[in-house]
């Protein structure tokens, strides 16, 4: 949903939107809600429900995150969402499918007059303890691997984007893929860039979350940067909550019954989540889809648990 644009923005920067290569249809719907609320406009009221279509397969959206869609899948998502699609994509500035993006359709021009940020937070998922550890050769076909399509962009960029900025998880520099990171390290090398690293946990940075990441910044030319030093943790969860919530966000008293059990018999056989730790686990991004995601328990001093 574009952290980096709201990091600029928090920050007072004065920046423009240029180009983002997002296939997920739920990440586009969220990208434009949080970036350009107010674009209303109907860019799709001059092309009929087939070219739509055929815009939409040759981009290569996606509903799972996964794979792109058919065009039949498209079809059956009705003339409304396809248009409410094709309107998210232009008015996010959307090139969709990486693996479709060419260097030309960055449009880098002017790099005396503008500093162009490219930032590749390309999917942990190959990388990541929690998947099967593919990793992220070069043409290894893996999820990971699509680091590779940035090596190919910028080989077809006549300007290059003067900062680059990874996100991944630390896994991305270990052992099993500390060769291919090194690879990566060494092309940018070749290309001018010059690369600083760091594993570091928001928990460092005022952030009430232990949550690692590998970040890298490249600079195209002879610089120097050194990443900001910890801060201390002034804030806890609880500071960070809303006190009033909107019920569509309550869980029924079924599903709370369903997780109580489920905890209680995970910690009976010494596992689970347990009060008092230190850190909790981060809150899934599919939480619900699993019964041992986590879920926030409110207790009321008045009304008891809740």
């Amino acid at each position: 949903y574009g952290s980096q644009a709201l990091s600029l923005k928090y920050l007072g920067a004065e920046f423009e939107h240029w180009k983002i290569a997002e296939w997920a249809v739920k990440s586009i719907q969220a990208y434009k809600d949080m970036h350009f609320p107010n674009d209303n406009t109907d860019y799709s009221a001059e092309y009929s429900k087939e070219w739509l279509i055929d815009y939409l397969y040759d981009k290569g959206i996606s509903a799972d995150y996964n794979k792109p869609m058919k065009r039949e899948q498209i079809a059956r998502m009705g003339e409304e969402k396809i248009r409410t699609v094709y309107n998210n994509i232009i008015a996010t500035h959307n090139l969709v499918s990486v693996t479709n993006v060419k260097g030309k359709d960055l449009e880098i021009t002017d790099t005396d007059k503008y500093t162009y940020i490219l930032t590749y937070s390309f999917p942990c998922q190959d990388l990541s303890s929690a998947g099967l550890s593919k990793g992220m050769a070069k043409g290894s076909g893996t999820r990971s691997g699509l680091l590779w399509e940035i090596e190919r962009i910028l080989d077809e960029c006549e300007e290059l984007p003067q900062i680059l900025l990874m996100e991944n998880v630390p896994e991305v520099i270990g052992v099993k893929n500390a060769k291919h990171f090194s690879e990566w390290f060494m092309k940018l090398e070749s290309l001018g860039y010059k690369s600083w690293y760091k594993v570091m946990n928001a928990k460092d940075y005022e952030m009430p979350q232990n949550r690692e990441r590998c970040f890298m910044v490249s600079a195209l030319g002879d610089y120097y940067y050194e990443f900001p030093n910890p801060k201390p943790l002034r804030l806890r969860l609880k500071d960070l909550l809303e006190d009033k919530v909107d019920e569509k966000y309550y869980l029924s008293d079924k599903t709370i019954e369903m997780f109580v059990k489920h905890t209680e018999k995970k910690q009976a056989q010494g596992c689970g989540f347990k009060e008092g730790e230190g850190y909790g686990k981060c809150i899934s991004t599919r939480a619900g889809s699993r019964t041992d995601d986590n879920f926030l328990w409110r207790r009321s001093r008045d009304k008891g648990d809740g």
